[in-house]
């Protein structure tokens, strides 16, 4: 193997385990309440708070997306949908950080995003040879799943962020109405 390849297999190597490692985390946090997270219940609160409804099942998505995507991306094993759904859940968190601006030091999208568009960018260039997906001959690492995966994340995607926009316009509506409902998203 030529020394640039070694380079560019390392390379992809050192962006999914921080990448993944970072998702997972973040996802775990969600789902079982580690690393400071709240769990599946503070989780499912916060999700209704920002919009998502039913919240616990956007928590599980969300969770999902981020801890499983993020452990595979790790693993380098079906980078592609893994990439997806990463980048997948990482749009949701955009939907909800936008207002804020760009840069997350004033509660902007500028993480979330970043952690997105690298998670899609690793699914779409592959794991490379130090992975699961190079040890079981690219099984599911085809141009196939590539498409099939991005697709469907984009469609969820787009769904998801669209039900909520209605959902906070909705709330916004009610809270200037006088009709009590619950504030707009927190960040």
């Amino acid at each position: 193997m030529a020394s640039s390849d070694c380079r560019k297999d390392l390379g992809l190597l050192a962006m999914r385990l921080g990448t993944g490692s970072v998702l997972f985390a973040h996802g775990a946090q969600k789902l079982f309440g580690w690393f400071g997270g709240g769990g599946v219940d503070a989780t499912a609160g916060a999700m209704e708070h920002m919009g998502f409804r039913p919240g616990r099942a956007a928590a599980l998505a969300a969770g999902l997306g981020e801890a499983g995507g993020g452990a595979l991306l790790a693993l380098g094993l079906a980078t592609p949908a893994a990439g997806a759904a990463a980048a997948g859940a990482m749009s949701g968190a955009v939907a909800v950080h936008v207002p804020a601006g760009f840069f997350a030091m004033s509660g902007g999208f500028e993480h979330p995003a970043f952690l997105g568009w690298t998670a899609a960018a690793l699914g779409l260039a592959g794991a490379g040879r130090y992975s699961l997906d190079a040890a079981t001959g690219n099984c599911l690492d085809r141009s196939w799943v590539i498409a099939s995966a991005f697709g469907a994340a984009a469609v969820a995607s787009a769904v998801v962020v669209t039900v909520r926009q209605r959902a906070v316009a909705a709330d916004a509506r009610a809270a200037a109405e006088g009709g009590g409902a619950s504030p707009g998203p927190a960040d």
